[in-house]
Order: structure tokens, then sequence, then C-alpha cells
């Protein structure tokens, strides 16, 4: 289990003495998941997204699956998560991303 600071800057560092817990354990394969709008580049973006900040797992690949109706798509990558300042890092930028509805 890892212990970390519960107010973290935009960079990743602590602030403050407050604590969180993680059940995670570094390294870990871990699945992100974005889901927005069906356009020509979501995939593309929101892949550069994730793959500018963690490498796929071993075996893996991003995965891409339409809403019922085609209007929207979920896309999953299964990345070696090596802290929990990255996966952070990840789940801002794909909050801050337009295109994004949800990410989990």
């Amino acid at each position: 289990m890892t212990r970390m600071s519960s107010k973290m800057n935009s960079d990743g560092s602590s602030e403050g003495g407050g604590e969180r817990t993680t059940l995670l354990e570094f390294p870990c394969r871990f699945p992100v998941k974005a889901m927005g709008r069906n356009s020509d580049d979501f995939t593309a973006v929101i892949s550069e997204i994730i793959l500018s900040r963690a490498e796929l797992a071993d075996g893996e690949m991003i995965r891409t699956s339409p809403s019922k109706a085609g209007n929207y798509l979920a896309l999953t990558a299964v990345i070696e998560a090596q802290s929990q300042q990255q996966l952070d890092a990840i789940y801002q930028a794909l909050t801050d991303c337009k295109q994004v509805v949800m990410a989990l």
C-alpha cells in the first residue's frame, strides 16, 4: 500500500500534510478508460494523451467499442502504471480534453 499527500499540485508534487491511501502497488497493470463522442480523431487524440504518459502493458492493445447507436466511443488502454502521480497526470489530461465525456 502506498501513502501519498492528499493535496497534489498539477506537476504531481505534494502540498500540505494530509495523507491518502491507495490500494495499488506499483508498478501494476491498470486499465484506463475514456468515453466521448464518436469522431474521426477521438481514438488518435485519446491514445496520444495516454501513450505520451505511459506504456501499454505487455501484450495489450488499445481497444475501442462504439455505443449501441454509434454516437459515442469507449476506449480502453491497459497500461503499466508506475505511480499514483502518473495515473493522476493521465486522468487530469483526459478530464482537460474537451472530447472526453467521462474517464474511468
